[in-house]
């Protein structure tokens, strides 16, 4: 197989975040199947411990956070915040719409000059061009795409119209036109089934499947690292630890599992005192602060102990600014008694296929992706139907509770259970299966890859602004 020197794009790297980590993942591949790496980002989190800060290119534009970032979200889509606001003028759209068109167009030359400067071959966009988190990113991919006639991969984590936050938006027909863009020199990877049916409808194109994958080969252990992570958290040895591996985000319904743990503790009220409820990553990057107020809110009335521990959870181990160490999510797994995760959605399943690499025993909803991608490859786990009440809340049956006190008090089921998943999830979702299909993407792409680079070379323009 040919290789190339290949960017990959993302409006953040090196963060703890399900798409930071699988962007990891990708990078190690590609690299160990011969490729030179590059990355351009709008901020890095950490380093990245594969890629050389020789090619690495920030490009504060792509950020999440930008003030125009901010200022567009809050513009053009009215879902985004919590309450009503006043709907903007037209003549405010078309002046936000008009300084995106510029601000892209001066990104995607910039982005241009660092291509052209180390002859890289190609771009993998991950997730710049599926959700308007990074519109000016989107913009500027867009247009190394459309007008710079650039080969691009586009690997979609999910999509802008699964999200009710993005809906009744004020620039529809953009987002139709560049998330994702569709030509036939461009390639897409999406990462379940039901993605890509969900792209052939929309977009008439036919994707590549990349499922999430974990380094089944390198699973998190214990170690002299993190074994003192509950002395240093506050939690005692015989404390037993319900952890939720994720982000703080509504979709990740971490009220139920809240629900979970309090219906636990009243079932089996000899535990009570034991059981703690930690969330181990931050706030996410989609809405204010009245998600947590609330989860906060409803763990006091439910009387669960909730720990917050994102300050001390980082992509790579270290030490905080106040000396204090900082663990892996992958640390934080080890030391779990029992992980939850029930979410209404999820684009694939990241922290799934992490807790069962630390082999550690959970709780999962059939949410949708779940169903047609994951559900029939042999995990072992407590599986509770995607059901819900009349006040929206998951239905918890008690079977779940008797599934759930077995496996925390009967080592042997505990054993037998999480080893099953482990091979089962290996064999599906290893990361040789990623190196194979990886392989297969770049294999089927390389001519286009070779002629982008010849129009690359005869033709270095920049726009007119």
């Amino acid at each position: 197989m040919n290789t190339f020197k290949i960017a990959v794009i993302c409006g953040k790297l090196g963060d703890v975040d399900g798409v930071s980590l699988e962007v990891d993942k990708w990078i190690d591949i590609l690299s160990e199947l011969g490729h030179e790496i590059y990355t351009i980002a709008g901020s890095y989190a950490s380093e990245l411990e594969s890629v050389p800060s020789e090619r690495r290119l920030t490009v504060d534009e792509l950020g999440f956070d930008t003030e125009f970032q901010k200022e567009i979200e809050l513009a053009m889509f009215p879902h985004v915040m919590s309450g009503k606001r006043k709907r903007i003028k037209q003549k405010k759209q078309n002046r936000l719409l008009e300084e995106l068109d510029i601000a892209g167009n001066e990104t995607a030359e910039y982005i241009h000059d660092f291509i052209m400067h180390h002859k890289i071959d190609a771009l993998v966009a991950q997730n710049t061009n599926a959700m308007p988190m990074t519109l000016i990113g989107a913009s500027a991919v867009y247009k190394l795409a459309m007008e710079y006639k650039m080969a691009i991969i586009f690997h979609h984590h999910d999509f802008w119209w699964e999200r009710s936050r993005f809906s009744g938006n004020l620039m529809e027909n953009l987002l139709q036109e560049i998330m994702p863009p569709v030509d036939p020199s461009l390639e897409h990877v999406v990462i379940s089934s039901y993605a890509a049916h969900n792209l052939r409808t929309i977009k008439r194109v036919n994707p590549h499947i990349v499922p999430n994958c974990e380094d089944y080969d390198n699973p998190p252990v214990f170690d002299d690292y993190n074994r003192d992570f509950r002395k240093e958290l506050g939690y005692a040895a015989d404390d037993i630890l319900f952890v939720q591996p994720t982000r703080i985000v509504p979709r990740k319904r971490i009220e139920d599992s809240i629900l979970l743990v309090s219906r636990f503790c009243k079932r089996y009220p000899e535990t009570k005192e034991k059981i703690k409820f930690i969330i181990s990553l931050y706030q996410g990057d989609e809405l204010d602060d009245s998600y947590i107020t609330e989860i906060q809110g409803l763990a006091d009335r439910e009387g669960v102990h909730l720990g917050l521990i994102a300050e001390r959870v980082a992509s790579l181990r270290g030490v905080d600014k106040e000396g204090r160490k900082l663990y892996t999510n992958r640390d934080v797994l080890v030391n779990a008694d029992f992980v939850t995760y029930l979410p209404i959605w999820e684009g694939f399943g990241n922290a799934l296929l992490e807790t069962v690499a630390a082999r550690v025993p959970l709780a999962v909803t059939t949410y949708l992706v779940y169903k047609t991608d994951i559900m029939n490859r042999g995990l072992e786990c407590v599986e509770i139907r995607d059901d819900y009440d009349q006040n929206g809340n998951l239905i918890i049956p008690d079977n779940s509770l008797k599934q759930i006190h077995q496996i925390l008090f009967e080592p042997g089921v505990r054993e037998i259970m999480t080893e099953n998943s482990f091979q089962a999830m290996k064999a599906s979702f290893g990361m040789d299966e990623l190196k194979k299909r990886l392989a297969y993407i770049i294999d089927n792409y390389q001519d286009e890859i070779r002629a982008s680079r010849k129009r690359l070379t005869k033709k270095n323009r920049h726009f007119a602004v």
